[in-house]
């Protein structure tokens, strides 16, 4: 936000674990979603035990560079518009802030000079002995407060302002227009220091009304039996997982679940798509994205085609290199209950889009530290 389905355009929205493998917790935690594995050690989400896999794969190395074919036009915008075909540019506007030459479809390649540069500053990051009593978990994570809401979304509908449905935005305030670049020359609400980068998902309603945030947390970790493989993800990367178009029920033990953290669910909506949650607890949404790339496209005509899911523990195949794993968990002031809808619809609708705005240098030290050491930090590369 975790994933055993390969993406594709208007894909389902998947059952999702987080961030790690395992987790650790001393706080107070809550059932989690059916299928999922919660992130390590808050109050966000329960712990997992470690799941068991393959022998750890060789290092990932990024694909060398091959001609992207012919752009196509994407008849539907997945993941996050109102369904106009419009969404097949949006990569070009992530081309442009690093340098790329856009083309007129939606794959965009990836700059390579700018990616050799951020592997460079990467390969150049000393690693750090990791003391003992560290939590063995490939982590670290980024706390971002919301920066805006908008009907905005530049990466499905990139400079058609008002057009999407209605997003929350969390890093730095983000419109129809924003790029990378743009990003990157912009303040932020997240405290990882050299995160610029935007997430955003649909906004949550209650009878109409905006239901006012919590807490927004994101985990970068790996899934992957031999988490040294992870590299930084390329400058001007954008991405989105789920479906805004997927609109079924979600009742008990269905995937694609809002669930209760810090309490107990004590009973659902009337509709029984949404759990009432116990006092003292609240509703949340995990939201996972794929962690493996195909080392040539920083876009794609749905925004998700060239990322996809690692096979047997490791990155391989069409998607050869280990790029970290995004998890968003998002915490609402609500006790669940009804009247809640999306601003896409139903709650099997739930989305999330990153586009990536890291500092090279703070992204890459961070991985080098943090994941590819398989030990968990916070939001700087070390412990303490």
């Amino acid at each position: 936000m975790l994933l055993t389905v390969a993406l594709t355009t208007g894909c389902n929205d998947q059952g999702s674990t987080g961030a790690s493998g395992s987790s650790v917790s001393s706080s107070p935690v809550s059932a989690a979603e059916p299928g999922t594995v919660p992130p390590s050690s808050d109050a966000l989400a329960a712990p997992s035990k470690p799941a068991t896999a393959p022998t750890p794969s060789k290092s990932a190395k990024p694909a060398t560079p091959a001609t992207p074919s012919k752009p196509t036009q994407s008849s539907s915008a997945a993941g996050g518009g109102t369904g106009s075909t419009a969404g097949n540019t949006a990569g070009n506007t992530a081309g442009n802030a690093t340098g790329s030459a856009a083309p007129k479809g939606g794959w965009v390649p990836v700059n390579q000079a700018a990616w050799k540069q951020a592997l460079d500053v990467y390969r150049k990051v000393a690693p750090k002995k990791v003391p003992a009593g560290i939590v063995r978990v490939p982590e670290f994570h980024t706390d971002c407060s919301m920066s805006n809401r908008a009907a905005d979304d530049p990466i499905v509908l990139p400079g058609l302002p008002g057009a999407s449905h209605m997003h929350t935005f969390f890093g730095p305030k983000v419109n129809a227009t924003t790029t990378p670049a743009k990003l990157l020359a912009s303040p932020t609400t997240c405290n990882a220091p050299g995160d610029h980068s935007a997430y955003w998902v649909p906004q949550l309603l209650r009878d109409g009304k905006p239901v006012p945030m919590k807490n927004f947390r994101v985990y970068y970790g790996s899934r992957l039996k031999d988490p040294s493989t992870v590299v930084p993800f390329p400058p001007g990367l954008v991405m989105v997982t789920g479906d805004a178009k997927r609109q079924v029920a979600t009742p008990k033990g269905a995937s694609g679940q809002f669930w209760c953290a810090g309490s107990a669910e004590i009973g659902r909506s009337a509709d029984g798509n949404w759990p009432v949650c116990a006092k003292g607890g609240n509703l949340i949404r995990q939201v996972t994205f794929e962690d493996c790339w195909d080392g040539k496209h920083i876009d794609s005509p749905d925004h998700k085609s060239h990322m996809g899911p690692a096979t047997n523990g490791k990155c391989s195949g069409k998607y050869p290199v280990a790029v970290p794993n995004i998890s968003l968990m998002v915490g609402y002031n609500s006790l669940g209950g009804n009247g809640l809808k999306l601003s896409s619809g139903m709650a099997s609708s739930m989305h999330g889009d990153f586009m990536n705005a890291w500092k090279p240098e703070k992204l890459g030290a961070l991985v080098k530290v943090c994941i590819n050491a398989d030990a968990k930090c916070g939001i700087t590369p070390g412990w303490g």
